[in-house]
């Protein structure tokens, strides 16, 4: 496919409809990730009563995640993406308690346990993908666990702009993440560009 401009022809890539799907999928579960989990955050601080079912809506992110992945991995693999992001979800949750409540010491032990399973996830998804660079991922994954902090202390404090300033550049990278997932299994599938 080529347009005509008045400096010349120039060539634009075609993108599949397969290919479209997957990037879209993908763009769409990190942002579902990033949303309910603000959504959980402001629901634990502020004790509402929409706790339960925001926290539910949340966790469904896992499986839909590891659903993104089963087309190219298979049933195992998606299933231990699906548990890894739940532990994700749910030591996340648990560090917004630690920090409302003021403990410090909890808090630090479940940041350790958080970033763990950040390894975890980045060593996982390396060694089903060999185009999935783990530090490239693993500075990705800790700024995002860094920014979601961030984000908690400001809706802690009530700083509701700089709160709502921190998420816009936690939705910036969590797409940032999506491209990249969505990359590296264009490349591991270059099928994928020809399925229409």
């Amino acid at each position: 496919m080529y347009y005509v401009y008045p400096t010349g022809i120039y060539y634009t890539p075609c993108i599949s409809r397969a290919e479209l799907e997957l990037r879209n999928t993908m763009r769409l579960l990190w942002e579902q990730h990033v949303y309910w989990t603000r959504i959980v955050i402001t629901s634990l601080i502020n004790d509402s009563a929409d706790l339960d079912a925001v926290l539910t809506r949340l966790l469904r992110n896992a499986p839909d995640m590891g659903n993104a992945l089963k087309p190219f991995y298979g049933e195992q693999l998606g299933d231990q993406y699906s548990a890894l992001i739940k532990d994700h979800l749910v030591i996340a949750a648990d560090l917004v308690k630690a920090a409302k409540a003021g403990d410090m010491q909890s808090f630090e032990s479940i940041d350790k346990k958080w970033h763990a399973n950040a390894d975890d996830i980045v060593n996982f998804l390396s060694s089903i993908n060999p185009y999935i660079s783990q530090q490239d991922m693993r500075e990705m994954f800790y700024e995002h666990l860094d920014l979601t902090k961030k984000e908690t202390v400001f809706l802690l404090q009530k700083d509701y702009p700089s709160s709502i300033n921190t998420f816009d550049e936690i939705e910036r990278q969590a797409l940032e993440m999506a491209d990249e997932i969505s990359l590296a299994i264009i490349k591991q599938y270059p099928q994928i560009q020809y399925q229409m």
